[in-house]
């Protein structure tokens, strides 16, 4: 069983999960300890459109499939309204969470300045 996960991204970002085949997410920077997948594609949608877009000119919203005996060891984060939920995973922790992507990773939708 899977669980499906969401993650807006920005282009560079973007570049590099085609570099990998569509499999998996680059390691973060080191300002960035927290790799942070989404639950539902409205939050993602709203992250791409009010950060992504902004700060890079392009957003983008990727959409994954996850290994359920992985996540269980993660509590659900939310940051806000009822949509926002998270998943925090260590930057440490990203190479095996890369592992347990289950499929490829899809772009969804597309925003732009």
């Amino acid at each position: 069983m899977t669980t499906t996960l969401f993650r807006p991204v920005g282009q560079k970002e973007l570049d590099l999960i085609e570099k990998s085949g569509w499999k998996k997410f680059p390691p973060r920077l080191p300002e960035q300890p927290i790799f942070y997948p989404v639950m539902n594609e409205d939050y993602a949608i709203q992250i791409s459109k009010e950060w992504n877009v902004p700060a890079y000119g392009a957003g983008f919203v990727t959409k994954f499939e996850v290994k359920n005996g992985f996540l269980e060891k993660y509590t659900i984060q939310n940051v806000g309204d009822k949509i926002h939920n998270e998943i925090w995973v260590l930057a440490e922790d990203l190479e095996e969470f890369n592992k347990n992507i289950v499929g490829l990773i899809e772009v969804t939708k597309s925003f732009y300045k």
